[in-house]
């Protein structure tokens, strides 16, 4: 069997990589995508089997993701799903390591993260395109002997033909070209010493296992660049979960039962609720919903703008900054809270970056500001409530300045965490350690309520009646006891 050698890793003049591919992948991260979407490595990231890779010095989480390389064999330029695979020359087994720690600071391209020096490992075997099935491959790959990935390629989300094809239509892949082709459940975290391995294998075929050891680096990154930087979101995407990275399991706060519960009450009720408990300002106010007749109810994330001043501008509103930190990090329910002072002055979403949070599923988003591209995103499912429609950028009276912070929005104080119920009435901020104590009250508040608006209804005075004094109290429990007894 053909090895991978020296002149191979010359020879690859691209290494293309795939974000997501395999189901187990996809569950793991909680998003799968329409469609496929990509990277590149540097050919000089590439390396031989048996290799040692670096950790670089400072840097906590380096992560592995045992995967199958595609190899160029002729040059494809807008091929056909039909064509593709023929333009394919070997497939071989591949690591796609890179460092967590660094992910922020060129977020999306990878580049410092997984551009390193033999960060991309291949080999050692080369199983030849024409003698394997595409769909019937297996990947496996070995964190110190111990099996960690095991996956095969029959249900993809986007088979080798496609990403090949798909490829080609905007860019000529080289003979030599590699193609990285997404890693399955079960990627994780690799400190010095550790070994790595990964195989690929079809029927009777297969590439031996691509062997890895990792080394602890000692030249410190200079501070005139990005610096390591590593918490616990890093943690649990590098891991795969929170408890393989060793963090407490948070319990929702929001479980799927409380929320059923505060979206069956409207938030009049609830107002009359906190405001038992000594809770007046709690309201986000003078804003209008793009979806008035919806009711939503989510937790808070937060996104705090400052006055803009053109020195500040430089260094925060430009690039991957706060606004797009939030956007680009909303989970699906959650709500973004937009402190904006109440400057109505400019716009502080538009249109792409409200597709861009209906995309991740969020359950809306709420500005004291303007937006912008108004049209466009009001007819969006997703609701907005915002201040007023405004078409200057956000430069003109905001920097974005941090996220999942305190805040004020509306009127009021907004914490990340914080329960957020809005329908036509308005938009309340709940605490949560309030919200389950909340929601009983409210649902009895309202039982009570539909049977003073019955009695109403059949021509009863609301002295006495509304609020109930003992004797529609006891008429009431007693119905409520009949009902139970049904």
């Amino acid at each position: 069997m053909e090895q991978v050698d020296e002149g191979m890793l010359v020879a690859a003049r691209k290494v293309i990589a795939v974000h997501i591919n395999y189901p187990s992948r996809a569950a793991q991260r909680g998003r799968t995508p329409e469609q496929p979407s990509y990277f590149l490595k540097p050919s000089s990231s590439l390396a031989l089997s048996g290799s040692a890779v670096e950790r670089p010095a400072g840097c906590e989480l380096l992560g592995f993701e045992g995967e199958i390389a595609l190899i160029i064999g002729t040059a494809a330029r807008r091929v056909s799903l039909a064509e593709a695979w023929r333009h394919v020359g070997w497939v071989t087994a591949s690591n796609d390591l890179g460092v967590y720690d660094l992910r922020y600071a060129d977020k999306g391209s990878n580049l410092r993260s997984k551009g390193g020096d033999g960060f991309t490992p291949v080999g050692p075997g080369l199983l030849p395109a024409d003698a394997v099935d595409p769909g019937e491959l297996r990947i496996r790959t070995w964190h110190n002997g111990a099996l960690v990935q095991d996956d095969t390629t029959a249900d993809l989300l986007f088979p080798f033909a496609r990403l090949v094809a798909d490829l080609s239509q905007l860019m000529t892949l080289e003979p030599g070209d590699i193609i990285l082709t997404g890693t399955p459940a079960g990627a994780s975290v690799a400190v010095p010493g550790d070994v790595l391995e990964v195989e690929v294998g079809a029927g009777g075929l297969s590439t031996g296992r691509l062997t890895t050891r990792v080394s602890e680096g000692t030249t410190p990154l200079a501070d005139f660049g990005a610096r390591p930087r590593a918490d616990d979101v890093q943690r649990e995407e590098a891991y795969g979960s929170r408890e393989a990275a060793g963090l407490p399991v948070v319990e929702p706060v929001l479980t799927p039962e409380l929320k059923a519960k505060l979206e069956s009450v409207s938030t009049a009720t609830l107002s009359s609720q906190l405001r038992k408990r000594g809770l007046d300002n709690v309201s986000i106010d003078g804003l209008t919903s793009t979806r008035p007749g919806r009711r939503v109810v989510g937790l808070a994330r937060t996104l705090r703008y400052v006055p803009n001043r053109e020195d500040l501008f430089t260094q925060h509103g430009g690039g991957y900054n706060a606004q797009k930190r939030a956007i680009d990090t909303v989970n699906e329910g959650e709500i973004l809270v937009m402190e904006a002072r109440g400057e109505k002055g400019t716009g502080t979403i538009g249109d792409i970056l409200a597709l861009r949070a209906e995309v991740r599923g969020a359950a809306a988003i709420i500005t004291d500001g303007g937006v912008r591209d108004f049209a466009t995103v009001a007819a969006m499912e997703m609701p907005t409530y915002y201040a007023n429609p405004h078409p200057a950028v956000l430069g003109r009276r905001h920097i974005p300045w941090d996220t999942d912070i305190t805040i004020a929005c509306g009127g009021t104080t907004v914490q990340p965490g914080d329960i957020i119920v809005a329908d036509a009435d308005g938009i309340l901020v709940i605490p949560p350690a309030l919200a389950v104590e909340l929601a009983e009250d409210a649902i009895a508040q309202e039982r009570e309520e539909t049977f003073i608006a019955r009695m109403v209804a059949e021509g009863h005075g609301v002295d006495g009646l509304y609020p109930l004094n003992a004797a529609w109290r006891a008429r009431y429990d007693e119905e409520r006891a009949g009902q139970a007894d049904d």
